[in-house]
């Protein structure tokens, strides 16, 4: 019983694995296809080593899709004009909404902010009508 005991405690040997191999069993794993458990068994790979590829591949990934901080600054300046633009019209609507209706929906619906917005909106719209 003591030759079984030290020969299952023994440290396991693993192979040498290629780049390919290593992207296919990383791509295997976050498709959900095999658990990191289950490819270390498949491929005789420690879980240990299966975790610092996908570490390492991620960083890969980040950089070869990842975008400068002023391309990134610009982008989410974009984004953030086109919901202002979208916010704008959205309040452009509902004024219209108040005043052919006469119900004040804003106060009781949005934030004192946005309420108050859409006021002078309606406002603006009296003045330009006379």
């Amino acid at each position: 019983m003591e030759k079984q005991d030290k020969h299952s405690c023994r440290k396991k040997s693993y192979k040498k694995v290629g780049f390919e191999l290593k992207l296919l069993i990383i791509d295997q794993i976050h498709n959900g296809q095999i658990s990191i458990n289950h490819a270390s068994n498949k491929y005789q790979v420690s879980r240990s080593s299966i975790q610092y590829w996908m570490k390492k591949y991620s960083t890969l990934e980040q950089k070869k899709i990842g975008m400068s901080k002023k391309d990134e600054i610009k982008k989410l300046k974009e984004k953030i004009e086109e919901l202002e633009f979208v916010k704008d019209f959205q309040q452009d609507i509902i004024a219209d909404m108040e005043l052919i209706t006469g119900v004040d929906m804003s106060k009781k619906s949005l934030p004192k902010t946005l309420a108050d917005e859409i006021q002078k909106k309606k406002q603006n719209r009296l003045k330009e009508n006379g």
